[in-house]
Protein backbone atom coordinates (compact mmCIF):
# COMPACT_ATOMS: atom_id res chain seq x y z
CA UNK A 1 0.00 0.00 0.00
CA UNK A 2 1.16 3.77 -0.76
CA UNK A 3 0.66 6.89 0.58
CA UNK A 4 1.19 9.87 -1.43
CA UNK A 5 1.34 12.02 0.85
CA UNK A 6 2.71 15.31 -0.62
CA UNK A 7 3.82 16.73 -3.48
CA UNK A 8 6.92 19.38 -3.63
CA UNK A 9 6.33 21.46 -6.52
CA UNK A 10 9.92 22.97 -7.30
CA UNK A 11 9.73 24.23 -10.94
CA UNK A 12 12.91 24.19 -13.44
CA UNK A 13 12.09 27.07 -15.54
CA UNK A 14 10.38 30.64 -14.57
CA UNK A 15 7.42 32.24 -16.41
CA UNK A 16 9.53 34.18 -18.18
CA UNK A 17 11.02 31.28 -20.15
CA UNK A 18 8.13 29.76 -21.01
CA UNK A 19 6.93 32.47 -22.41
CA UNK A 20 9.91 32.62 -24.57
CA UNK A 21 9.32 29.03 -25.62
CA UNK A 22 6.03 29.49 -26.63
CA UNK A 23 4.31 28.44 -23.30
CA UNK A 24 5.59 25.01 -23.11
CA UNK A 25 7.15 24.31 -20.03
CA UNK A 26 9.80 21.36 -19.80
CA UNK A 27 9.36 21.59 -15.84
CA UNK A 28 8.95 18.90 -13.56
CA UNK A 29 8.26 18.92 -9.83
CA UNK A 30 9.66 16.64 -6.77
CA UNK A 31 6.95 13.49 -5.53
CA UNK A 32 7.46 11.44 -2.63
CA UNK A 33 6.07 8.67 -2.40
CA UNK A 34 6.18 6.43 0.94
CA UNK A 35 4.51 2.53 1.12
CA UNK A 36 5.74 -0.71 1.53
CA UNK A 37 7.79 -3.17 0.04
CA UNK A 38 9.52 -6.30 0.63
CA UNK A 39 7.84 -6.26 4.26
CA UNK A 40 9.33 -3.12 5.16
CA UNK A 41 9.17 0.88 4.89
CA UNK A 42 9.62 2.49 1.14
CA UNK A 43 10.35 5.59 -0.02
CA UNK A 44 11.19 6.92 -3.34
CA UNK A 45 11.86 10.91 -4.17
CA UNK A 46 12.38 11.47 -7.67
CA UNK A 47 11.92 14.94 -9.98
CA UNK A 48 9.57 14.05 -12.86
CA UNK A 49 6.89 14.69 -15.06
CA UNK A 50 5.83 11.33 -14.90
CA UNK A 51 2.47 10.59 -13.19
CA UNK A 52 2.87 9.70 -9.35
CA UNK A 53 0.81 6.52 -10.20
CA UNK A 54 2.95 5.33 -12.80
CA UNK A 55 6.10 5.53 -10.54
CA UNK A 56 3.87 3.43 -7.90
CA UNK A 57 3.15 0.89 -10.33
CA UNK A 58 6.59 0.54 -11.04
CA UNK A 59 7.27 -0.44 -7.12
CA UNK A 60 4.68 -2.21 -6.69
CA UNK A 61 5.63 -4.57 -9.76
CA UNK A 62 9.33 -5.08 -8.64
CA UNK A 63 7.96 -5.90 -5.45
CA UNK A 64 5.88 -8.35 -6.40
CA UNK A 65 8.97 -9.48 -8.54
CA UNK A 66 11.30 -9.83 -5.68
CA UNK A 67 8.90 -11.35 -3.66
CA UNK A 68 7.68 -14.30 -6.03
CA UNK A 69 11.64 -14.74 -6.98
CA UNK A 70 13.81 -14.00 -3.50
CA UNK A 71 11.55 -13.81 -0.49
CA UNK A 72 12.16 -16.73 2.05
CA UNK A 73 8.77 -16.01 3.90
CA UNK A 74 6.76 -17.27 1.15
CA UNK A 75 6.52 -20.64 0.54
CA UNK A 76 4.97 -20.22 -3.10
CA UNK A 77 8.58 -17.94 -3.81
CA UNK A 78 11.28 -19.13 -6.28
CA UNK A 79 13.81 -19.57 -3.84
CA UNK A 80 11.83 -21.45 -1.17
CA UNK A 81 10.86 -24.43 -3.94
CA UNK A 82 15.26 -24.47 -4.41
CA UNK A 83 15.38 -24.60 -0.96
CA UNK A 84 13.07 -27.47 -0.40
CA UNK A 85 14.23 -29.18 -3.75
CA UNK A 86 10.63 -29.05 -5.74
CA UNK A 87 13.08 -27.43 -8.46
CA UNK A 88 16.62 -26.75 -9.40
CA UNK A 89 15.27 -24.06 -11.97
CA UNK A 90 16.77 -19.99 -11.29
CA UNK A 91 15.77 -17.15 -12.56
CA UNK A 92 17.95 -14.21 -13.51
CA UNK A 93 17.71 -12.86 -10.26
CA UNK A 94 18.85 -15.30 -8.18
CA UNK A 95 21.53 -16.12 -10.24
CA UNK A 96 22.75 -13.09 -10.49
CA UNK A 97 23.03 -12.74 -7.02
CA UNK A 98 23.90 -16.12 -6.11
CA UNK A 99 27.07 -15.32 -8.20
CA UNK A 100 27.74 -12.03 -6.24
CA UNK A 101 27.62 -13.47 -3.03
CA UNK A 102 30.07 -15.90 -4.30
CA UNK A 103 32.13 -12.78 -4.35
CA UNK A 104 31.86 -11.75 -1.68
CA UNK A 105 32.36 -15.41 0.01
CA UNK A 106 35.48 -15.15 -1.49
CA UNK A 107 36.90 -11.99 -0.49
CA UNK A 108 35.87 -12.43 3.65
CA UNK A 109 37.05 -16.36 3.30
CA UNK A 110 34.03 -17.80 3.62
CA UNK A 111 32.55 -15.10 6.49
CA UNK A 112 29.64 -13.90 4.53
CA UNK A 113 27.81 -17.00 3.43
CA UNK A 114 24.13 -17.39 1.80
CA UNK A 115 23.39 -20.98 2.83
CA UNK A 116 23.42 -20.11 6.23
CA UNK A 117 19.49 -20.11 6.20
CA UNK A 118 19.59 -23.07 8.37
CA UNK A 119 21.35 -21.39 10.92
CA UNK A 120 19.54 -18.31 11.16
CA UNK A 121 16.57 -20.05 10.99
CA UNK A 122 17.58 -22.23 14.07
CA UNK A 123 18.41 -19.20 16.25
CA UNK A 124 14.91 -17.53 15.45
CA UNK A 125 16.12 -14.99 12.48
CA UNK A 126 14.41 -16.44 9.34
CA UNK A 127 10.77 -15.99 10.29
CA UNK A 128 10.63 -18.97 12.57
CA UNK A 129 10.68 -19.80 16.51
CA UNK A 130 14.67 -20.34 17.55
CA UNK A 131 14.65 -23.92 19.02
CA UNK A 132 15.32 -24.14 22.25
CA UNK A 133 18.72 -26.81 21.72
CA UNK A 134 20.57 -25.87 18.89
CA UNK A 135 22.29 -28.54 17.71
CA UNK A 136 25.03 -26.33 15.90
CA UNK A 137 27.81 -29.27 14.67
CA UNK A 138 24.75 -31.07 12.63
CA UNK A 139 23.58 -27.91 10.66
CA UNK A 140 26.93 -26.83 10.12
CA UNK A 141 27.12 -30.40 7.57
CA UNK A 142 25.32 -28.40 5.36
CA UNK A 143 26.19 -24.68 5.51
CA UNK A 144 28.98 -23.84 3.21
CA UNK A 145 29.11 -21.30 -0.13
CA UNK A 146 31.50 -23.78 -1.90
CA UNK A 147 28.28 -25.94 -1.74
CA UNK A 148 26.17 -24.10 -3.58
CA UNK A 149 27.09 -23.47 -7.91
CA UNK A 150 24.75 -22.72 -10.70
CA UNK A 151 25.28 -25.05 -14.02
CA UNK A 152 23.67 -22.95 -16.69
CA UNK A 153 20.06 -21.68 -15.63
CA UNK A 154 20.17 -24.84 -13.38
CA UNK A 155 21.27 -24.54 -9.12
CA UNK A 156 23.66 -27.37 -7.91
CA UNK A 157 23.90 -28.21 -4.40
CA UNK A 158 26.10 -30.10 -2.66
CA UNK A 159 24.37 -31.30 -0.27
CA UNK A 160 20.41 -31.28 -0.87
CA UNK A 161 20.01 -30.18 2.89
CA UNK A 162 21.62 -26.96 1.76
CA UNK A 163 19.27 -23.72 1.64
CA UNK A 164 20.37 -20.09 0.47
CA UNK A 165 19.20 -16.88 2.49
CA UNK A 166 19.29 -14.23 0.30
CA UNK A 167 17.96 -11.84 2.73
CA UNK A 168 21.28 -9.72 2.98
CA UNK A 169 21.33 -8.96 -0.56
CA UNK A 170 17.93 -8.92 -1.67
CA UNK A 171 16.77 -5.69 -0.45
CA UNK A 172 20.02 -4.03 -2.03
CA UNK A 173 19.61 -5.28 -5.08
CA UNK A 174 15.34 -4.79 -5.49
CA UNK A 175 16.68 -0.73 -4.86
CA UNK A 176 18.90 -1.56 -8.09
CA UNK A 177 15.58 -2.93 -10.06
CA UNK A 178 13.51 0.43 -9.22
CA UNK A 179 16.92 2.54 -10.01
CA UNK A 180 17.08 0.85 -13.62
CA UNK A 181 13.44 1.01 -14.20
CA UNK A 182 13.88 5.13 -13.32
CA UNK A 183 16.96 5.15 -15.24
CA UNK A 184 14.58 3.94 -18.09
CA UNK A 185 12.56 7.06 -17.92
CA UNK A 186 15.32 8.79 -18.07
CA UNK A 187 14.43 10.38 -14.82
CA UNK A 188 17.77 12.08 -13.39
CA UNK A 189 17.27 13.16 -9.67
CA UNK A 190 15.89 10.41 -7.35
CA UNK A 191 16.64 8.61 -3.86
CA UNK A 192 15.06 4.89 -3.22
CA UNK A 193 15.04 3.37 0.40
CA UNK A 194 13.94 0.29 1.10
CA UNK A 195 14.40 -0.52 4.87
CA UNK A 196 17.31 1.75 4.85
CA UNK A 197 18.94 0.78 1.71
CA UNK A 198 19.67 3.48 -0.46
CA UNK A 199 20.15 4.74 -3.76
CA UNK A 200 20.59 8.17 -5.00
CA UNK A 201 21.31 10.05 -8.17
CA UNK A 202 21.66 13.14 -9.29
CA UNK A 203 20.66 16.11 -6.27
CA UNK A 204 17.79 16.74 -4.38
CA UNK A 205 14.97 19.37 -4.08
CA UNK A 206 17.54 21.87 -2.93
CA UNK A 207 19.83 20.88 -5.89
CA UNK A 208 22.40 19.71 -3.33
CA UNK A 209 24.05 16.28 -2.88
CA UNK A 210 21.60 13.73 -1.25
CA UNK A 211 22.01 13.76 2.79
CA UNK A 212 21.75 10.32 4.34
CA UNK A 213 22.05 9.83 7.78
CA UNK A 214 23.99 6.90 9.75
CA UNK A 215 22.17 6.06 12.61
CA UNK A 216 24.31 5.56 16.01
CA UNK A 217 24.42 1.83 17.01
CA UNK A 218 22.94 1.46 20.60
CA UNK A 219 21.17 -1.32 21.41
CA UNK A 220 17.39 -1.25 20.28
CA UNK A 221 17.47 2.21 18.39
CA UNK A 222 14.49 1.91 16.53
CA UNK A 223 12.94 5.35 16.31
CA UNK A 224 15.83 6.84 14.25
CA UNK A 225 16.14 9.63 16.35
CA UNK A 226 20.04 9.82 16.79
CA UNK A 227 22.90 10.27 13.94
CA UNK A 228 26.41 9.53 14.57
CA UNK A 229 27.26 11.23 10.80
CA UNK A 230 25.25 12.82 7.85
CA UNK A 231 27.16 11.95 3.91
CA UNK A 232 26.25 13.46 1.46
CA UNK A 233 25.99 11.25 -1.93
CA UNK A 234 25.41 11.36 -5.51
CA UNK A 235 25.02 8.12 -8.50
CA UNK A 236 26.17 5.86 -5.50
CA UNK A 237 24.01 3.35 -3.24
CA UNK A 238 24.75 3.49 0.88
CA UNK A 239 23.79 0.51 3.31
CA UNK A 240 24.42 -0.08 6.95
CA UNK A 241 24.56 -3.33 8.71
CA UNK A 242 24.28 -3.80 12.55
CA UNK A 243 23.45 -6.24 15.24
CA UNK A 244 21.41 -3.38 17.75
CA UNK A 245 18.05 -4.17 16.18
CA UNK A 246 17.82 -7.55 15.26
CA UNK A 247 18.89 -9.53 18.95
CA UNK A 248 17.83 -10.92 21.77
CA UNK A 249 18.59 -12.05 25.49
CA UNK A 250 18.21 -16.04 25.67
CA UNK A 251 17.42 -17.97 28.78
CA UNK A 252 20.95 -17.60 30.20
CA UNK A 253 20.73 -13.98 29.85
CA UNK A 254 23.25 -13.80 26.83
CA UNK A 255 22.83 -11.57 23.78
CA UNK A 256 21.94 -13.37 20.37
CA UNK A 257 22.05 -11.08 17.43
CA UNK A 258 21.06 -11.74 14.32
CA UNK A 259 24.64 -12.11 12.40
CA UNK A 260 25.54 -15.47 12.59
CA UNK A 261 29.49 -17.02 11.57
CA UNK A 262 29.30 -19.70 9.23
CA UNK A 263 31.91 -21.69 10.04
CA UNK A 264 31.13 -21.44 14.24
CA UNK A 265 27.28 -21.16 13.90
CA UNK A 266 26.81 -19.01 16.64
CA UNK A 267 26.37 -15.03 16.72
CA UNK A 268 29.60 -12.99 16.41
CA UNK A 269 30.94 -11.43 18.83
CA UNK A 270 32.52 -8.20 17.96
CA UNK A 271 33.31 -4.79 18.80
CA UNK A 272 31.73 -3.53 15.48
CA UNK A 273 28.61 -2.10 15.98
CA UNK A 274 28.08 -0.96 12.94
CA UNK A 275 29.38 -1.24 9.26
CA UNK A 276 28.22 1.38 6.55
CA UNK A 277 29.17 0.99 2.80
CA UNK A 278 29.00 3.45 -0.01
CA UNK A 279 29.06 1.39 -3.37
CA UNK A 280 28.10 2.08 -7.10
CA UNK A 281 25.13 -0.39 -6.79
CA UNK A 282 23.25 -0.80 -3.87
CA UNK A 283 23.19 -5.09 -3.99
CA UNK A 284 27.12 -4.35 -3.34
CA UNK A 285 26.66 -1.99 -0.45
CA UNK A 286 24.17 -3.96 1.14
CA UNK A 287 26.17 -7.42 0.70
CA UNK A 288 29.42 -5.77 1.51
CA UNK A 289 27.73 -3.92 4.98
CA UNK A 290 26.78 -7.35 6.03
CA UNK A 291 29.96 -9.26 5.01
CA UNK A 292 32.03 -6.45 7.38
CA UNK A 293 29.78 -7.20 10.15
CA UNK A 294 30.23 -11.57 10.20
CA UNK A 295 34.08 -10.95 9.64
CA UNK A 296 34.12 -10.18 13.21
CA UNK A 297 37.75 -9.25 13.48
CA UNK A 298 38.50 -5.64 13.46
CA UNK A 299 41.91 -5.61 12.17
CA UNK A 300 40.95 -8.11 9.55
CA UNK A 301 37.53 -5.58 8.79
CA UNK A 302 40.09 -2.30 8.51
CA UNK A 303 42.36 -4.01 6.03
CA UNK A 304 39.74 -5.83 3.76
CA UNK A 305 37.51 -2.31 3.69
CA UNK A 306 40.97 -0.69 2.94
CA UNK A 307 41.49 -2.88 -0.21
CA UNK A 308 37.82 -2.66 -1.21
CA UNK A 309 38.58 1.08 -1.19
CA UNK A 310 41.23 1.08 -3.22
CA UNK A 311 39.97 -1.87 -6.05
CA UNK A 312 36.48 -1.20 -6.01
CA UNK A 313 36.20 2.51 -4.61
CA UNK A 314 33.99 1.88 -2.07
CA UNK A 315 33.72 4.39 0.72
CA UNK A 316 33.34 2.66 4.50
CA UNK A 317 32.35 4.01 8.01
CA UNK A 318 32.67 1.65 10.51
CA UNK A 319 31.57 2.33 14.13
CA UNK A 320 33.22 0.07 16.64
CA UNK A 321 32.44 0.03 20.83
CA UNK A 322 35.18 1.51 22.35
CA UNK A 323 34.96 2.02 26.18
CA UNK A 324 32.46 4.71 26.81
CA UNK A 325 32.74 6.01 23.50
CA UNK A 326 32.56 4.73 19.79
CA UNK A 327 36.14 4.07 17.82
CA UNK A 328 35.74 5.09 14.16
CA UNK A 329 37.05 3.90 11.19
CA UNK A 330 36.27 5.53 7.40
CA UNK A 331 37.88 5.59 4.39
CA UNK A 332 39.60 8.96 3.99
CA UNK A 333 37.11 10.74 2.33
CA UNK A 334 34.15 10.59 5.01
CA UNK A 335 36.52 11.75 7.75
Amino acid sequence: MFIKFRTLIISVVTIILSVFWGGCSDSADFINIEGEALGTFVQVKCKTNIPEDEIINIIEEVDRVSKSSMSIFSPTSLLSRINSNQTDSLDCHIAHNIELAHRFSELSNGAYDITIKPLTDAWGFGGKDAIKEVNVDSLLEFVGYEMLSIDGNRVRKGDNRLQIDLNSIAKGYTVDLIAERLNALDIEDYMINIGGEIRCKGYNAQNERWSIAIETPYDGNMTMDSFEKIVRISDRAVATSGNYRRFYLNDRGEKVVHTINPKTGYSVASPLLSATVIAPTCAEADAAATMFMAMGNSENVEALAEFCHREYGWDYYFIFAGGEDYRIVCSKELK
